[in-house]
């Protein structure tokens, strides 16, 4: 086949050429490896990730426009595959369903067999992620597998995944990846890594090896080395998309600022907007509650216990026996801002934040995370040059 090589060339770090025509060649060699596909796909107004058959399933020519509880799709003045921000779908809904039965119970002859759920795990190869999500999955990594306890469905199905991540090429409006330290450049956690580059009549992808597996997979697609001006233009779309987050956060000694501020009057403030909804907490890539429900069929002769998403947002997820622990709105947003962005690193040595912006846009009234960190800054500020200016008339 014109232009394949057995494996990527060692100059300008292994990176090599795949033309825009034979991207399908990399989702065919995927599927024929028994990969289940999963990408972005143009679906109800918005970009999710869903199964793929082939590169025309994907948003070709499709970008989106998102601030503060406004998301957007337009068409883009090009024919790009990648050219978009994040929608409202992470990828942790393959690897960490909404919904996964847990066992099953069949009554029958008077007595119960239980079964516990032995659905074998998909086998995924995830297209086109950014930077922000697998630091969202190594996220969930150590939520999952990183502690005494091992969930063995996350387990099953993160360590059969393939990824092929993709360098954001645009920003968007409220993204703050840069303020996180999380992208927009990929630099570890996949398989195969992609930059898309559109200059003049040229269309193609610059992509790095991340794995063996990567490099056994790129060797039957048809790609050549990339050359010194393909990686230079690689480095310059990241380079622009750095240049233009729609957000940006001020992260040192966040932590204290929030666990020093518990009383803070902006909580309240933040409370009388907030709808208590708990989109933020279902479009965020590294949200984890969970809770269980029973189910049981109208004969009732079967029953099923499932695990279902869940949300610090609702009062029942605090309920212990006598009431909710957290009753206001007030309380229930503080837990969940406090967690992510400060004893999340008390838990997991890391932020519980990516910088990926979907909160705030999700959210039906526009409540900035970043914007109430300022805020909150800011008035600490105010509050100790007030001091100060005391002291100094004292």
């Amino acid at each position: 086949m014109p232009g394949l090589t057995t494996a990527p060339d060692t100059r300008n770090g292994g990176a090599v050429v795949v033309e825009r025509a034979d991207l399908q060649h990399l989702l065919t060699a995927l599927q024929r490896r028994g990969y289940t596909v999963v990408g972005p796909t143009v679906r109800e107004g918005a970009i999710v990730y869903d199964h793929l058959s082939t590169v025309e399933d994907l948003p070709i020519g499709w970008t989106d426009e998102q601030d503060g509880g406004t998301y957007r799709l337009k068409r883009r003045g090009d024919d790009a595959v990648f050219g978009y921000a994040v929608g409202p779908y992470s990828w942790k809904r393959f690897l960490f369903p909404p919904v996964q039965r847990l066992w099953q119970a069949t009554r029958e002859d008077g007595s119960f067999t239980i079964q516990a759920e032995a659905e074998p795990a998909p086998r995924y190869a995830f297209i086109g992620v950014r930077s922000c999500e697998l630091q969202a999955i190594a996220v969930q990594d150590k939520v999952f597998m990183g502690g005494h306890y091992t969930d063995p469905g996350y387990q099953a199905r993160r360590e059969g995944l393939f990824v092929v991540a993709a360098n954001c090429m645009v920003a968007g409006g409220t993204c703050f990846c840069v303020s996180m330290g999380t992208g927009p450049a990929v630099s570890a956690g996949y398989d195969l890594a992609l930059t898309e580059i559109l200059e003049g009549e040229s269309h193609y992808f610059v992509m790095e090896v991340g794995s063996e597996l990567g490099a056994a997979v790129l060797a039957v697609v048809p790609h050549r080395a990339a050359g010194e001006t393909d990686v230079e233009r690689a480095h310059r779309v990241v380079a622009c998309t750095a240049e233009h987050m729609g957000r940006s956060m001020e992260t040192a000694g966040i932590r204290d600022l929030l666990i020093d501020n518990y009383e803070h009057p902006n909580w309240q403030q933040v409370a009388d907007r907030c709808l208590s909804c708990g989109n933020c907490t279902m479009v965020c890539p590294t949200c984890f509650c969970t809770n269980t429900e029973d189910v049981t069929d109208l004969t009732g002769t079967t029953a099923e216990r499932r695990r279902v998403w869940d949300s610090c947002f609702t009062t029942s997820f605090s309920y212990l026996h006598g009431g909710s622990v957290r009753q206001t709105v007030k309380s229930r947003y503080r837990q969940w801002m406090t967690h992510k962005l400060a004893t999340w690193f008390d838990q997991f040595g890391t932020s519980g934040c990516v910088g990926c912006g979907r909160c705030i846009t999700w959210c039906p009234v526009g409540i900035d995370i970043t914007a109430e960190v300022r805020a909150m800054r800011e008035d600490g500020a105010a509050t100790r040059d007030h001091e100060e200016d005391g002291d100094a008339h004292a």
